[in-house]
């Protein structure tokens, strides 16, 4: 009997006689089907999924007000209304709300086709960014290319062209993935281009991630793990040897090291000092919504890369554990849906499931751990809650696929066809 036989009808059994029912188990679930059972009509998705989704856009749309409501007080920001960071986050959801409905109606049959042209696509935005007249800088880091009515950035698009690239990679090499030079070294070298882009913007935490989507998935793709782990000594080489050869970096990781010194403590390590203040305020419960001190003009960057750090101010030790809980429980859960997805024959489709499980759970680690101390500082948002208009957008339509993975999951175990 084969897979997909014994899959027909995942939902089917529901109430009705033992002697009709046969058990299927995959992925530790059991399942029940009937011998003759029509297709569904409609499937359905992930519901729970998307409202943690949604909590967490919510409560980033209130972070995002109360970080940056005071703002227009300092004169660098003075021509702001007290509203405007506010208004444009909402527009940033409008905007990907809307591009996230459109994606989910791709089928991922599209999406695989597509893969290496996005690649393409991405490596064209990555050169445009840098060029002065089309790449907008600020604070010294040209990553930007102004739309009018949002600011997008090009190295966002680029974690999905390469996780989608990299999924669509293995798929194809699969009969090779013994083999160094034929399956991994072309992957490699388009990661390393990727990377020489973004370094020149600079963007080094955006490469950092990337790095890690792409070896995940080379990682669940099924490489010889003699490879898989020579690649990671080579990627943490790598790295070391880009914040050695950087005296800028290294300087950041010395006031990583000490940001209370009198050398740092006005400097590189006051953007970490006023983080630690931050959380220390809060202690167990916070201070309450809207009574965070450190966002007064005191921590840098409240509203984007250091949210969590008025999070933890205001709703204190308890409101750190609820953002981290959830985001713990969408990452399992995105992970989950990639696995039921591989038990299908749908290598591709749980591939990219996965790598958007990665990218979400590592963005997100590194983000608190800036925050918290426990990791140097990088110029990296929290996902689905910090400002950021191309930021929301690509997490939002890289969700999107991952709900579309999961309506034609179950799909073909209703007995449906994709």
């Amino acid at each position: 009997m084969t897979l997909s036989t014994r899959l027909f009808g995942w939902f089917s059994g529901v109430g009705k006689a033992a002697s009709e029912v046969l058990p299927v188990r995959l992925g530790g679930q059991t399942l029940s089907r009937t011998l003759a059972t029509p297709p569904a009509r409609m499937a359905g998705f992930d519901q729970a999924l998307v409202w943690v989704t949604v909590a967490l856009l919510m409560w980033g749309l209130i972070m995002v007000y109360s970080a940056s409501v005071a703002m227009p007080d300092n004169p660098r920001f003075s021509r702001y209304a007290h509203t405007h960071f506010l208004l444009r986050h909402v527009l940033s959801l409008f905007v990907a709300f809307v591009v996230a409905a459109l994606a989910f109606q791709v089928p991922m049959a599209t999406w695989e086709k597509v893969a290496p042209w996005l690649f393409v696509v991405s490596l064209l935005l990555l050169i445009l960014v840098l060029l002065p007249f089309i790449g907008k800088g600020v604070n010294g880091a040209r990553r930007w290319i102004s739309l009018g009515f949002m600011n997008f950035q090009p190295s966002e698009l680029a974690k999905f062209a390469v996780l989608l690239y990299a999924a669509d990679y293995m798929v194809r090499k699969m009969e090779v993935k013994e083999r160094f030079f034929r399956a991994v070294m072309p992957m490699a070298i388009a990661i390393a281009v990727v990377g020489v882009l973004l370094l020149a913007e600079p963007d080094m935490g955006a490469f950092m991630v990337i790095s890690v989507i792409a070896m995940g998935i080379l990682f669940l793709g099924g490489v010889n793990a003699r490879m898989f782990f020579l690649i990671a000594a080579v990627v943490v080489v790598a790295f070391g040897l880009m914040v050695m050869l950087s005296e800028w970096r290294r300087e950041r990781i010395f006031a990583y090291l000490d940001p209370w010194s009198d050398k740092y403590s006005m400097g590189k390590g006051y953007q970490l000092s006023h983080s630690l203040i931050a959380f220390g305020r809060g202690e167990i419960f916070g201070v309450g919504l809207g009574g965070s001190i450190e966002k007064l003009h005191w921590l840098p960057e409240a509203h984007t890369d250091f949210l969590m750090a008025v999070i933890g101010e205001e709703f204190g030790l308890m409101g750190v554990l609820a953002v981290i809980g959830l985001f713990m429980w969408m990452t399992r859960r995105i992970m989950h849906i990639g696995r039921q997805s591989i038990a299908l024959d749908r290598l591709f489709a749980g591939l990219v499931a996965q790598g958007v499980g990665i990218w979400m759970g590592f963005q997100t680690f590194i983000n608190i751990g800036v925050n918290l101390g426990a990791l140097p500082t990088k110029g990296l948002t929290l996902p689905l809650m910090s400002y950021g208009g191309s930021a929301i957008l690509m997490n939002l339509i890289a969700l999107a696929v991952v709900l579309r993975i999961d309506y034609e999951n179950r799909v073909l175990m209703r007995g449906g066809r994709v």
